[in-house]
């Protein structure tokens, strides 16, 4: 019988233990690695979705802005033709209202109809003066 030698045992199981202890560093090295590539491409992968959704946005931001500001250049036009049309009235009416006062007798009271349509006729212009300051 041959009995071994201890200290070649001790020297194999050293062995042995090196190798399993270099493959479990080795193991979590890996994933270490493998973590940290995750994190990073998360990190670059959000950026990415991040700047593609401020584009998106400022692209419908764009839009709205230029749709209000169509819609608010066509009011002002039609609030203006509209103040156009009134001051034209006004001034009929003010001819309308002259010649009345100069042709005027004391039994006919036209001048006082004239005087309340012109009146009416201001108020409603002076409202749109308002809305069209409103817009501007």
């Amino acid at each position: 019988m041959k009995l071994s030698d201890p200290s070649s045992d001790i020297h194999h199981t050293r062995s042995a233990k090196g190798k399993t202890g270099s493959s479990v560093r080795l193991f979590l090295v890996m994933w270490i690695v493998l973590i940290a590539l995750g994190v990073v491409g998360t990190y670059y992968y959000s950026n990415h979705l991040q700047q593609q959704m401020i584009s998106k946005l400022q692209v419908h931001t764009q839009q709205q802005i230029d749709t209000l500001k169509a819609d608010y250049e066509k009011q002002l036009s039609t609030l203006s033709s509209e103040v156009a049309t009134l001051q034209g009235q006004v001034q009929s009416f003010n001819e309308l209202l002259t010649f009345t006062k100069d042709n005027a007798s004391s039994k006919t009271d036209n001048s006082n109809k004239l005087y309340t349509q012109l009146s009416e006729v201001k108020k409603q212009l002076e409202a749109l003066q308002k809305k069209m300051d409103l817009l501007k």
